[in-house]
């Protein structure tokens, strides 16, 4: 092999999975790194790293001279891009080319028409394959509605819009071309026929150099939400064998119209038995891995050995098995699907057959502002979809994940809801449920109950470490074995006050019964409820509480026993939730407002955040500036009530 040096364009899990394979092939490894990305695994795992001044994307991973200037530092020999950033930008590949180096990806020609979903469209139709009704905005007629508003360049539901009306049909274009200018440097949209009941399903394609295009079989990645993946699955189920072999054929015959090379994966919306061309990503896909485990292949091997001047091989691929992907991502699902900044303080999943972990996070990783908020990619393979789909939601439940705010419960009861377990997946499969109920924290209240007597028993067992007098006496003791001692803590489901004892015959607690100590240390507690024992973890940060356990996780957080009483009343206060920059300020001072309405939009994590009024009202304060950047839950609009 000539390649031996390898520096990925990219950075998190895509960057750790690439370093990996180039580990087992014995070729050496590049990093880059932002200043948020400074100690991040990435960065540490590489055999070098090198740093590229700055924390916007703009000045890091998207800065063709830095990236290249890097590998010339470090004497790579191939580039790999990773998805997203540079994946798809024709300039780079060709830029990788032009001084000398190896791509590994597709040609800039390819990139080039693919990348266009508008030009990709016309040359699928000139090939034969069924497409969406599609046009610019004086096409609705044509159309009709509903349709999307998309973005022609980038993916990963960035620069999209569902419209049902020619009211909203202007804000949506000039909304879904502001984030697309932002994310990919192309402002171009086009509309598209909406399919309100359809299932997406993709082909993953490999090309070599030497004119062989093959079909890895597919992935269902129905389950959304705005427009993003977040379970994905291979093989599809319920797919009529047919349609599988004519959408396998469709996408072969796409990425030999355009002499793909690499690791492709042609993208097709389906209904009704019928199927229509969607888009290619000229890229290696987030949920590669699935295609892996159902094939037992490495395909960033294969990207690599065809860069390399290999042969794909001779012998068609076959499938064994189920494997299904949870995307985890640092969001908040009861809150609009905020991302969520802040520190990852532990990071753990259990060693489980069948389970991979894909992450870019580690214990003490920082989220930032700056990148999209997919922390990890969690996949399990079996024999048969149901087992796949039990070991994941088994796996979910059991990780240790302790910090920012993730969107675990939800994927979770995803994979163990009825719906999902007969296969009845769309891309309105989130808009059938209830939220409130399928993302609600993993613990119910019986649950939260016990791990608050875990965390009070753990937490004297830690201030008895501490302490420097009477060691010998534990804390709680007293002389009448009957007093106790009372500690509280805030959970998801209200406050919980334990009056707790170490007297050897127990202790009652209202709502469980009896209860009596089997052991008690700063991180562990265990005990029986009603001749029931209860094993749990405890992990503390300042007065937060992170309980883990075989019936699964719990939050808490220590109420004070002075609790202040100088609390700021700020109801009508509309907060940023993350920190950000306001690319839009819709009212000022005096503007009388409904609720519901647009106050400001909000660009974080490469998406716009809509922020809206909280009731009727006066607007009585703008505090921040179009163009600003404000911290997370900074107060931008204050809205009075109606009198």
């Amino acid at each position: 092999m000539s390649i031996s040096k390898v520096l990925v364009a990219n950075r998190g899990e895509i960057a750790r999975r690439v370093f990996r394979t180039c580990r087992e092939m014995g070729i050496a490894t590049v990093a880059v790194y932002s200043v948020p990305d400074t100690g991040e695994p990435h960065m540490i795992e590489a055999d070098e790293a090198v740093f590229l001044d700055g924390a916007a994307s703009i000045d890091t991973y998207l800065n063709i001279e830095a990236v290249l200037a890097a590998a010339k530092e470090t004497g790579a020999d191939a580039i790999h891009p990773g998805y997203g950033f540079l994946a798809e930008n024709s300039e780079f590949a060709r830029a990788v080319t032009d001084v000398g180096l190896t791509w590994i990806g597709p040609s800039p020609q390819s990139i080039e028409t693919m990348g266009s979903k508008i030009e990709s469209k016309r040359l699928i139709e000139d090939i034969g394959v069924p497409t969406l009704p599609s046009g610019d905005i004086n096409s609705i007629n044509e159309i009709g509605f509903p349709v999307l508003v998309k973005a022609s360049a980038g993916g990963g539901g960035k620069g999209m819009r569902i419209v049902d009306d020619i009211v909203h049909l202007s804000d949506a274009v000039e909304a879904a071309r502001r984030e697309a200018a932002n994310a990919f440097g192309d402002d171009t949209v086009f509309l598209e026929k909406y399919l309100e009941a359809a299932r997406h399903i993709e082909i993953q394609v490999l090309g070599d150099n030497h004119g062989r295009v093959i079909s890895l079989f597919e992935r269902e990645c129905s389950i959304q939400r705005r427009h993003q993946k977040i379970i994905e699955e291979s093989p599809s189920p319920g797919i009529d064998d047919n349609v599988r072999r004519a959408m396998g054929e469709a996408a072969v015959a796409a990425a030999e119209a355009v002499a793909y090379v690499g690791a492709g994966t042609v993208e097709f919306l389906y209904q009704d038995g019928r199927f229509f061309f969607l888009e290619m990503n000229t890229r290696l896909q987030v949920e590669h891995p699935v295609t892996e485990m159902v094939t037992g292949l490495d395909l960033v091997r294969m990207q690599i050995e065809i860069a390399d001047g290999s042969h794909l091989p001779a012998e068609s691929p076959t499938l064994s098995g189920h494997a299904i992907e949870a995307r985890l991502y640092s969001e908040d699902p009861l809150n609009d699907f905020v991302p969520v900044t802040g520190r990852i303080h532990k990071f753990w999943f259990p060693k489980t057959d069948g389970l991979r972990v894909d992450s870019g996070v580690g214990d003490g990783s920082e989220i930032s502002i700056h990148y999209d908020p997919m922390i990890a990619k969690v996949i399990f393979h079996s024999s048969t979809r149901a087992k796949a789909a039990e070991g994941l939601a088994l796996a979910l439940r059991h990780a240790h994940i302790h910090g920012s705010i993730t969107n675990r419960a939800l994927l979770t009861r995803v994979l163990e809801s009825d719906e999902f377990r007969i296969g009845k997946t769309d891309t309105h499969f989130l808009e059938r449920q209830n939220l409130e109920i399928l993302a609600r924290p993993l613990s119910d209240e019986q649950h939260e109950r016990l791990a608050s007597i875990a965390t009070a028993l753990a937490d004297q067992a830690d201030e008895r470490s501490q302490a420097t007098v009477l060691t010998t006496i534990p804390s709680g003791w007293r002389n009448s074995p009957s007093q106790g001692q009372t500690r509280s803590f805030a959970g998801s489901h209200g406050d919980h006050e334990v009056l707790y004892s170490l007297d050897p015959s127990g202790f009652e607690v209202e709502g469980i019964g009896h209860i009596r100590v089997i052991e008690s240390t700063p991180d562990l507690a265990s005990f029986t409820a009603n001749q029931a024992e209860h094993h749990y973890e405890v992990a503390r940060y300042g007065e937060e509480r992170y309980i883990d356990s075989a019936e699964g996780p719990a939050h808490l957080t220590v109420v004070p026993r002075f609790p202040s009483t100088g609390s700021e009343d700020d109801v009508g206060s509309l907060h940023s939730p993350m920190p950000g920059k306001l690319t839009r300020v819709e009212v000022q001072v005096g503007d009388v407002v409904a609720e519901g309405q647009v106050l400001v939009i909000l660009e974080a994590m490469k998406m716009e955040h809509t922020l809206r009024s909280p009731h009727n009202g006066v607007v009585t304060e703008v505090r921040h500036e179009l163009g600003g950047q404000v911290e997370a839950d900074a107060i931008l609009v204050v809205v009075e009530g109606a009198s």
